[in-house]
């Protein structure tokens, strides 16, 4: 419990963290869409933005969780000092290469770039110029974010999670203040990236500075700490690229204009944010606080402590993503019209936006349950499967992108993504039960099953208020929907017997099971 606690205080923290992140992102969101619409500014940045955020994945964050923190939890744990700052070094150094080539070959082929991934985008020469402009601008956000998700590595390993958190914020403050200043055009969004990706490192540097980092050129780096850290990123960089051709299969897919109708690309990204926010104020929150907890369990011979932290995680990412999922199919429609309404983000733009979302948020829980068991086996070293589960996931999104894109447009995209992902969560699930033995699954299942009477409840309750007080204003409808919701959801879980939530209300008034 001490444990679970310890690593609840670290998810809090990021929580928080990352719900100032997410209004500050949502508030750019608004920006954007009011600005541009889902037209053709507003699907350049959304394409040229996530070319350099899938390369970030491959050598920043995706790195993090799968290599760097294992590996510098270990030396933090088993090694001195002197050998973690040395190893330290040797990644830096690394990076720096590694990264500085990246950029450069960005750069230059940023045509060939925006030609696969937004194949559409070609029968439109103003729209597929403005994309390339873009990113060639903002691809050197690729050097900035990956320094400061290695720094967020180093410090997570020695479990300070306060800096690396917080610093995303400024890269939503950045964007939100250039778009403002400058207006329509390419120019505002493109320094708010390059800006932002600066103030991002260094708001970490000097922390990382305080913990003894002092850079140095190794004198070799043939270190068997960097070696483990490639062996284990390898099979990463093969699974992170695979989860993101999953999302570029959205991107392609959406494109097609003639098939899903105009603004398909930038659709789909509105929604998908929406959907990011439980995701990433919770269920990405928790994986990143357990997964230094879950890697030093994996070094004890008795898996009993990583299995109960297990357990512990998957139930807690539950209790919040299954009423978020519930919440966002009843509430798709009035949710987009009051977030995003207004400028050139038309009814047109809200219709498809809400239909996108109301079929993104099918899969909600999968995608959180998915990140927890990903954290696990990251901490057991074995990036091989979830390489392989995510290989069978994209084939999957491809298959039904192109079965249900013509019934059902834009919509069948995102239900597609959803289905798919679903399906990776079981069989990740099954596969590590394999691997570890039972942990805790009845548990697990009786919890969910009582998470899901309650949604249930509260998703009826919300339906009822949306309907019959349609005439309100819309901001503070949705206000009235949202804390009946909660306050619904609360009541019922205490009636089915959802003990997340008496942990939680145990928790909170000091009392002890």
């Amino acid at each position: 419990m001490s444990t679970n606690k310890s690593v609840a205080r670290s998810a809090t923290l990021i929580s928080f963290a990352t719900l100032i992140s997410r209004i500050l992102g949502f508030i750019r969101d608004v920006v954007i869409a009011r600005l541009f619409g889902v037209y053709t500014i507003a699907q350049a940045f959304v394409i040229a933005f996530r070319i350099p955020n899938l390369l970030r994945d491959f050598v920043g964050e995706g790195a993090t969780n799968a290599a760097f923190v294992p590996v510098f939890s270990e030396y933090q744990h088993r090694r001195t000092k002197e050998e973690f700052w040395e190893l330290a070094n040797v990644v830096l150094n690394l990076l720096l290469v590694v990264l500085s080539l990246i950029t450069l070959l960005g750069v230059i082929f940023s045509p060939v770039i925006v030609r696969l991934i937004a194949p559409g985008f070609v029968e439109s020469p103003d729209k597929f110029w403005a994309t390339v402009e873009l990113n060639r601008y903002i691809f050197p956000y690729i050097l900035l974010i990956s320094l400061a998700a290695y720094c967020m590595g180093i410090l997570n390993s020695l479990k300070h999670f306060a800096a690396p958190a917080f610093a995303p914020c400024l890269l939503n403050i950045s964007i939100i203040v250039f778009a403002l200043l400058f207006g329509e055009g390419i120019k505002g969004l493109a320094l708010g990236v390059l800006v932002g990706g600066v103030l991002q490192l260094a708001v970490q540097v000097p922390v990382l500075y305080q913990k003894g980092f002092r850079f140095k050129i190794p004198k070799t780096f043939n270190h068997p700490g960097a070696r483990t850290i490639g062996k284990l990123m390898l099979p990463r960089v093969l699974s992170t690229s695979i989860y993101q051709l999953n999302n570029f299969v959205d991107s392609i897919f959406g494109s097609l204009a003639f098939i899903v109708g105009d603004g398909g690309v930038a659709v789909l990204y509105f929604s998908y944010r929406l959907i990011q926010f439980p995701l990433g104020l919770f269920s990405t929150a928790l994986s990143q606080a357990i997964l230094p907890t879950f890697s030093t369990q994996a070094l004890e011979d008795n898996h009993a402590n990583l299995k109960h932290t297990l357990s512990w995680g998957l139930r807690a990412t539950f209790f919040v993503m299954i009423p978020a999922t519930v919440a966002f199919m009843v509430l798709s429609n009035p949710i987009v019209t009051t977030l995003f309404g207004g400028g050139k983000f038309d009814a047109y733009s809200a219709r498809l936006t809400a239909s996108a979302l109301f079929f993104y948020s099918v899969g909600l829980f999968a995608y959180g349950g998915t990140r927890i068991l990903q954290s696990c086996f990251f901490s057991l070293k074995d990036t091989v499967t979830p390489t392989k589960v995510s290989a069978l996931a994209l084939i999957m999104n491809i298959v039904f992108c192109a079965s249900l894109m013509f019934p059902l447009k834009i919509a069948g995209i995102a239900l597609a993504t959803s289905v798919s992902g679903i399906i990776s969560f079981f069989v990740l699930f099954v596969l590590l039960e394999k691997k570890i033995g039972d942990f805790g699954n009845k548990q697990v299942i009786i919890s969910c099953v009582r998470i899901f009477m309650a949604s249930l409840c509260m998703g009826g309750v919300c339906y009822l208020i949306s309907r019959n007080l349609a005439g309100m204003n819309k901001f503070a409808l949705l206000g009235l929907e949202t804390f009946a919701g909660v306050a619904v959801y609360a009541l019922f879980c205490f009636i089915f017997g959802v003990s997340e939530v008496r942990e939680l209300w145990n928790w909170v008034t000091g009392r002890k099971r």
